[in-house]
């Protein structure tokens, strides 16, 4: 299937590495041109040279922390009309609500929802006048099912959940849409630094760690990236254009609600 993303402007946050990365692959081999961006200057490299090797749309990587203006600036002004934004960044740490002071809520929101919701207005009226769009809010899982440890990132990544849902009424007859991922448990790094926390918790080995992980998947297995970023293209495609303010969950069938 030709997903008519070929020549399309796409910028992809926090992209050096997982399902960041990932995306930014599955767009470039459909003939996007990418602009990737992470603040690790040799993974982001290593990245470029790797989505470059697809010979599929061009690749620009853009060193720059998300969570300032400075950084922002830098993304924008390296794709300055962009068809596609897929928004991405770090979660904060578990931890429980004892240990959450003011500032920490602070920082979560400014991480995963107000950063984003900014690259969202900086973009957004472009697409609009252009009549096409395609945002893509990875989120999590927890969104709708709710940790206690998680609290932070849920409760920012829910925020920007609503935030999208509201705007995405109003752009969809631009041919504007806005969606989210939400990835549970995909073979990514941060999924080897869980498994290592289980090894130290509980005194196992990391073959015990992941068979404890993918025990909670109800598919036996943890998701690949390469799924996750050929569904983000899927979204972004020409075909999507009546799909939009929904929650793509991408659990391995694991999410035990009805809707």
């Amino acid at each position: 299937m030709d997903l008519g993303l070929k020549g399309k402007k796409a910028i992809i946050c926090a992209s050096s590495r997982g399902l960041g990365f990932a995306c930014a692959t599955a767009l470039a081999r459909e003939g996007s041109d990418v602009i990737i961006n992470g603040r690790d200057v040799e993974a982001l490299k290593a990245a470029e040279a790797e989505i470059a090797e697809l010979q599929g749309g061009s690749v620009t990587s853009v060193i720059g922390d998300l969570n300032t203006q400075t950084g922002r600036d830098a993304i924008l002004q390296a794709c300055e009309a962009p068809d596609i934004l897929v928004t991405n960044n770090n979660g904060p740490s578990p931890g429980t609500y004892d240990q959450w002071d003011e500032a920490m809520w602070q920082e979560a929101f400014a991480a995963n929802m107000i950063a984003p919701a900014l690259l969202i207005r900086a973009v957004i009226d472009g697409m609009r006048a252009r009549k096409f769009g395609r945002i893509v809010n990875i989120t999590s899982a927890m969104v709708k099912s709710p940790h206690p440890n998680m609290g932070l990132s849920t409760s920012a990544r829910s925020a920007l959940t609503a935030f999208s849902k509201g705007l995405s009424k109003e752009v969809a007859k631009d041919n504007v849409t806005i969606n989210n991922m939400l990835p549970e448990r995909f073979d990514t790094q941060r999924q080897h630094q869980m498994a290592e926390l289980a090894m130290a918790l509980k005194n196992i080995t990391y073959e015990e760690a992941r068979a404890e992980m993918e025990a909670t998947i109800a598919a036996g297995r943890l998701g690949r990236p390469d799924e996750f970023g050929d569904a983000c293209a899927f979204l972004c495609s020409e075909q999507a254009g009546f799909i939009s303010g929904q929650n793509l969950q991408l659990d391995g069938g694991s999410y035990v609600g009805l809707i």
